[in-house]
């Protein structure tokens, strides 16, 4: 009897008693790893905190970004200061995108993210994936 045959019958009986197969390994597992680095993003709201941190950059994302979710801002800005810089490393406009505002950051690395720009009095609620 050829193999494939009697692997056949044995999930067609398995199926028949009720027992219930897996099914093949699919590309799931790679979309979600790909996600990852957005997917532990942290969500912070614009006036709450003087600066947004401190944060300790993972292996999920090898960049820092930044977008906003809520509020009635059409932008802000956004730095990173990373704790043994000291200042920031360059102002980068925020919109409703995820924007890049770090790259090639090692894992371990602490950082904050200031909240000194003014919106002019509109509202934001921003999140940080690093």
């Amino acid at each position: 009897m050829p193999v494939k045959f009697v692997r056949a019958s044995l999930v067609a009986l398995l199926v028949a008693l009720g027992f219930t197969v897996p099914a093949p390994a699919s590309a799931a597992p790679a979309a979600a790893a790909a996600t990852s680095c957005y997917g532990g993003a942290v969500t912070v709201h614009y006036g709450e905190v003087r600066d947004f941190g401190p944060y300790v950059t993972t292996s999920r994302c090898k960049d820092i970004n930044m977008r906003m979710t809520g509020g009635d801002a059409d932008f802000g800005w956004a730095c990173v200061q990373f704790e043994r810089a000291g200042g920031c490393n360059y102002w980068t406009k925020i919109g409703r995108s995820w924007t890049t505002i770090a790259t090639d950051v090692l894992n371990g690395t602490r950082f904050t993210v200031p909240n000194g720009v003014d919106l002019e009095g509109s509202s934001a609620t921003f999140q940080i994936a690093f």
